[in-house]
């Protein structure tokens, strides 16, 4: 039996929005050996999050991006850092609102994630990116 399994994933994304990687995530702790313990999610970026929300009403990410744009918006005039473009700071902070990582319970090998819960991958920036996820199950 595995004591601690490391895996990282790697995601497309279309640009801003989010990204159901539950099946993705799950599967690294299934393959882990793992079968109770602790699934550790991490970004590997500054400008993409992930969250545990609810994966069962598509208005769920619609409504949150709504939130995100009002604490957050693009091209604010109040920003200095804008390097990479108007929505470079903004993903900067939405990052800081919703954090780079996630823990989960795990048993019987499996993510112990409530009946309406996924794991998402929210990009912030609005161009397309690839992004790295480190799976750690111990």
């Amino acid at each position: 039996m595995a004591l601690a399994h490391q895996t990282i994933l790697e995601f497309s994304t279309p640009g801003r929005g989010t990204r159901d990687i539950t099946d993705a995530v799950a599967a690294v702790v299934r393959d882990s050996g793992v079968q109770c313990g602790l699934a550790q999610v991490f970004a590997q970026h500054t400008s993409c999050s992930l969250l545990i929300t609810e994966n069962a009403d598509p208005d769920v990410p619609v409504d949150l991006e709504t939130v995100l744009a009002r604490l957050a918006p693009d091209a604010d005039p109040a920003y200095r850092h804008d390097a990479e473009g108007p929505d470079d700071m903004a993903a900067h902070v939405r990052n800081m609102l919703t954090g780079s990582s996630l823990s989960v319970p795990v048993g019987g090998a499996r993510l112990l994630l409530g009946t309406w819960q996924g794991i998402y991958l929210y990009e912030h920036r609005t161009a397309p990116h690839r992004r790295r996820v480190v799976v750690t199950v111990m």
